[in-house]
């Protein structure tokens, strides 16, 4: 296998959103390839049709291309392997399951769902699991039991039948997980899973294993889900001939909710108030909305560290890594086995660290369209770009600029009672009048000599600064919150700075 060119695919089923779990194994393919110069496949495993959702292909597309992750092989992109999406490739999977079933690697089952049912029911009111497997096969409906002639007549009758993989009796299966080492299983404890339906549907197990091989997948990496999975391929490979050519297997660990235990669910993030999908996702049947890192304002570069750091250590203290760092860094020897608890908190931080290391243009771009969704159109633009690195260190997203900033842009209508209460005493009135008649005075507007002029006069006047600034903010912001004083009295100019001081005397009212 060494000299075949590595070649990975990320299958996602389209049966709803892509969660964020999902995002990470295909960020996990996608830095494996590009790390070894090989090909990133996107295949769509839609056989399960009753499970189908409406937008959920695009959606799985259009999440790979915000964050960056580029196919080389896709529905889109097209390719020498295609079709790429498992319900046009419906005839092949046809062909391997005779072959199966004609080699003795699998056989006909006839038994009806309301059969398999009762059976179930049966053994459990006896505290036991019914298998389908070689303790039961014999006495079912099925080609082991029934005559050549029987089986005929059964599949010319149309009557539903399923081809089960024969699963062999007490046979250890061992596979050297890159992740995991050396994993062994007993197919004694395993059942003949469903390999293929009357309804000329193949299931994910035929499927997966044989789209694997003529797509000559050489690395098959996925959740810690399938591992379970993993003895019926690893068969199925030996059953089709295909051993040589058989995929490296690499199961992921699992990421886990930030409180209590288990898996990391949508339940959780609608509960602790942070999305679990990497887009906005609207429900086409129940019409529900779902939130999305994207829309949440989360950068896709700090979204993809963020997930390349659930499950994988770089082994060193750097933290930030460009995509083309996390390839150039990648291996799949340094993933976990453990899974990697989900930290809403420190995501919020790693896309603060992306915010305050973008330029101050790049910030304002995305800022304007806030603007104007705000109603407000007549700004300068190289002020906007200077707001937002005043700002930006104190925001985690692009958005809360403006509930730091807001009043650069309007007036205070309002002022915030508790700061009243707390700075406007009985004095501050004649203090902010002496205040304006000295700004109008003050010739330079610059942030440096305007505030060299101010804590002149304020010294001057034997004003304690603390009743004086905060005061003041509370005219100019109408909160205690905003950046240097003298930076906001230079955005907004002379004269509004003046007009906002006499609007709260006006207003103000102890």
């Amino acid at each position: 296998m060494n000299d075949r060119k590595v070649r990975v695919r990320f299958a996602p089923s389209p049966t709803g959103p892509l969660h964020m779990g999902g995002v990470r194994t295909a960020l996990f393919n996608y830095l494996f390839a590009k790390k070894h110069n090989g090909d990133f496949l996107l295949r769509i495993e839609d056989t399960d049709q009753t499970r189908y959702v409406p937008g959920a292909e695009d959606y799985i597309m259009e999440s790979l291309a915000w964050c960056g992750l580029k196919v080389d092989e896709g529905i889109r992109e097209g390719g020498p392997h295609g079709p790429y999406r498992q319900s046009e490739r419906k005839e092949i999977y046809k062909e391997y399951a005779e072959a199966l079933v004609k080699s003795g690697n699998a056989y006909y089952a006839f038994d009806s769902a309301e059969e398999l049912d009762k059976l179930r029911h049966e053994y459990e009111s006896k505290g036991e699991n019914f298998i389908y497997n070689a303790s039961t096969r014999s006495s079912l409906k099925n080609s082991f039991t029934l005559s050549d002639e029987e089986v005929q007549r059964l599949l010319n009758s149309e009557e539903s039948f399923v081809v089960r993989f024969c699963m062999p009796d007490n046979e250890v299966v061992t596979e050297n997980d890159i992740i995991r080492g050396e994993v062994s299983f007993n197919t004694g404890l395993l059942d003949d899973k469903v390999l293929y339906k009357s309804d000329g549907m193949p299931t994910y197990h035929l499927a997966n294993v044989v789209d694997d091989h003529l797509m000559e997948i050489t690395h098959v990496i996925r959740g810690e889900e399938w591992l379970s999975s993993m003895p019926l391929h690893v068969l199925l490979y030996r059953a089709l001939g295909w051993s040589d050519t058989m995929p490296r297997f690499a199961h992921l660990p699992l990421i886990l909710k930030p409180v209590g235990k288990g898996k990391l669910s949508k339940r959780d993030g609608d509960k602790l108030g942070f999305p679990v999908f990497p887009l906005l996702w609207n429900d086409p049947f129940s019409g529900e909305v779902s939130r999305g890192y994207r829309e949440d304002g989360y950068f896709p570069e700090a979204f993809i560290n963020m997930l390349a750091f659930l499950g994988w250590n770089p082994g060193t203290e750097q933290e930030f890594f460009s995509l083309e760092e996390l390839v150039e860094n990648f291996s799949l020897e340094r993933v976990g086995k453990s899974g990697s608890k989900f930290d809403p908190e420190k995501t919020k931080w790693f896309n603060h660290q992306y915010l305050i290391r973008r330029s101050d243009e790049q910030i304002a771009e995305q800022f304007e369209a806030i603007l104007k969704s705000k109603g407000i159109a007549d700004y300068d633009n190289a002020k906007v770009i200077r707001i937002c690195g005043l700002l930006k260190e104190r925001a985690n997203f692009v958005s809360e600029i403006w509930n730091q900033g807001y009043f650069f842009f309007q007036a205070p209508t309002e002022y915030d009672a508790q700061v009243v209460k707390k700075r406007w005493k009985a004095e501050t009135p004649q203090m902010m009048k002496e205040i304006a008649e000295f700004l109008n005075s003050v010739d330079n507007w610059d942030t440096a000599p305007l505030k060299e002029a101010f804590s002149a006069f304020v010294t001057g006047k034997g004003w304690g600064f603390g009743a004086v600034m905060n005061a003041f903010r509370l005219c100019l912001v109408g909160a205690g919150i905003g950046p240097d004083l003298f930076d906001i009295c230079n955005l907004i100019g002379k004269d509004e700075t003046i007009n906002r001081i006499n609007r709260a005397l006006n207003q103000i009212r102890l």
